[in-house]
């Protein structure tokens, strides 16, 4: 009777870890088929310095109320799936390079594509923030972007930049996701080739429709069209 009851245990035990490492093999594959390091996926079960960075920068915008103890379970995976319903990302609790980029981290991205990417969005917001503005201030809607992907107190991609709460109108409202016209795409072009109309700032508001209070108190550094550029 012990001798079956270990056999059963030890069978169990091996086909867990069997599993296991299936899983893990797979993830490692997809991984490597997409070109993306390995740092730069995490999913329930991954623990390490990433996995503490996604809960950081989660219960920071009010997606996660757990401990930042670096260790991917139930409430990480919940407040993952949050973030990514609400930001428009695919809802599948997995942090891979684009909801890393949406969250303003690293994304291991180790192909050549990111450039394009980042157009697109930035195109997108343009369009979504700005389109009926004159040229030049669509460009500088885009340049606001860049400029915050270099100050210390945003995050440091485009996509962290434009998907954090609360940032643009565009994003809250699903604007965000209108097809942008070739306008919106040059703009962005011309942003990212480092045309910054505004002078290094990094908040626009338009002054007809701006109802916060600490908006009004920056200091304007350019008007363009209708919206107030400032530091």
């Amino acid at each position: 009777m012990k001798r079956r009851l270990v056999f059963i245990i030890t069978a169990v035990l091996l086909f867990v870890t069997v599993s296991i490492g299936v899983v893990i093999a797979h993830m490692e594959e997809i991984s490597h088929l997409y070109g993306y390091a390995k740092a730069a996926l995490s999913y329930y079960g991954s623990r390490g310095s990433e996995v503490v960075q996604i809960q950081t920068r989660l219960k920071k915008w009010g997606y996660y109320d757990g401990p930042i103890d670096g260790i991917f379970g139930p409430k990480t995976y919940q407040a993952v799936r949050y973030f990514q319903a609400k930001n428009g990302l695919k809802v599948d609790g997995i942090v891979g390079p684009q909801t890393l980029a949406a969250l303003g981290l690293p994304t291991g991205k180790t192909g050549g594509t990111s450039t394009n990417k980042d157009l697109n969005l930035l195109a997108h917001l343009i369009y979504g923030e700005a389109r009926g503005e004159p040229y030049v201030g669509q460009v500088a809607v885009g340049a606001v972007v860049i400029n915050r992907t270099r100050d210390s107190r945003f995050p440091k991609t485009i996509a962290g930049v434009i998907y954090q709460p609360g940032a643009f109108t565009a994003v809250a409202d699903g604007q965000i996701n209108l097809q942008p016209d070739a306008t919106a795409y040059k703009a962005a072009r011309d942003a990212l080739n480092g045309w910054d109309p505004t002078y290094g700032c990094i908040y626009y508001y338009n002054p007809a429709t701006a109802t916060s209070k600490w908006i009004w108190s920056r200091p304007v550094i350019v008007r363009i069209g209708k919206h107030n550029f400032c530091k």
